[in-house]
């Protein structure tokens, strides 16, 4: 069994492979040319074509205590119908950046994770006999990203199986079996992940089986303090109104700048919500005071706010 802080440090390390984040980036939104399943959101990144997206998205919905959920809830048929025109809409991208702010979706997205896709993990590896920590995280990458029992069957051919050669012989072996398949892959996107197991091949080549910490992984510190911090691009304030938002040093971030940033965008206005005011969030801001017949500031005070959100 693993302990709470040895899935933590499994679930970053593919954390860091799908967002770049140990804790993983709850608001992040992607569209990989090429690949199949389009539209991805989320701290592992579910896609639609999947029909994992609608799943994730639902579960939010009906919580009581979502602060999006009437929002989110008008594009739950074109999620259902797995609509591939969403790869470009950028209303419904901000929205779902910023659900990432609402406790309830990240803990939402923590539930559907574990049960999609680490509960899945741990018992294919328990099936195969994986025990160690460091196992089961390539186990869990596998789950995630594809090909578990395509690069097991090719492993159990080339060496013999797990129990016959022993965990940590096997895990070595899959790990450069999934390397040379992921890196002969005709989809460029997937050729491009071959980091995946160079990062698992170093933390094998320094014996890291108990993923003890602190760990550095893609130049990125696993450690008590990180796995606790705040995730990235997650804001808990200031609640809007509670200051003027312009154009400083330095930039303006937070909760309030986001709601702000979706307000123009469920306006018409080509924003993105990524929650900092730089200088194309002000000129946009200006655009649209403009439109409205309002003086061309560049500044949202409380009464601005207030009629965007």
């Amino acid at each position: 069994m693993l302990t709470t802080t040895q899935k933590q440090t499994a679930q970053a390390i593919v954390n860091l492979f799908e967002t770049g984040s140990v804790r993983g980036n709850y608001g992040e939104v992607t569209v990989i040319p090429g690949d199949t399943g389009h539209l991805t959101f989320g701290r592992s990144q579910t896609t639609l074509t999947s029909g994992n997206l609608l799943k994730l998205l639902q579960a939010y919905c009906d919580n009581e205590g979502a602060r999006f959920g009437q929002r989110l809830e008008a594009w739950l048929p074109r999620v259902a119908a797995q609509d591939i025109g969403l790869d470009t809409e950028l209303r419904l991208h901000n929205l779902l950046r910023a659900t990432a702010d609402d406790p309830v979706m990240r803990d939402t997205q923590d539930q559907f994770f574990d049960t999609c896709y680490w509960q899945p993990a741990l018992r294919v590896g328990a099936n195969a006999g994986v025990k160690s920590p460091l196992g089961l995280a390539v186990v869990y990458d596998s789950t995630v990203h594809g090909s578990w029992r395509l690069i097991r069957d090719r492993t159990d051919a080339q060496i013999g199986s797990l129990a016959g050669v022993g965990e940590r012989a096997w895990i070595a072996a899959y790990v450069a079996n999934r390397r040379a398949w992921l890196a002969a892959h005709p989809r460029s996107d997937l050729r491009r992940t071959t980091y995946r197991m160079d990062a698992f091949q170093r933390l094998i080549s320094q014996g890291y089986w108990g993923l003890e910490l602190p760990l550095v992984v893609r130049d990125a510190e696993i450690s008590s303090l990180t796995l606790s911090a705040m995730p990235v691009g997650c804001f808990d304030g200031p609640q809007p109104g509670s200051r003027n938002i312009s154009l400083q040093t330095p930039l303006c971030r937070g909760l309030d700048v986001r709601l702000l940033q979706l307000g123009l965008s469920e306006r018409g206005i080509v924003i993105k919500a990524d929650g900092v005011f730089g200088q194309t969030s002000a000129g946009l801001l200006r655009q649209y005071q403009e439109s409205q017949g309002l003086p061309a500031t560049g500044v949202a005070d409380a009464l601005l706010i207030s009629q965007l959100l």
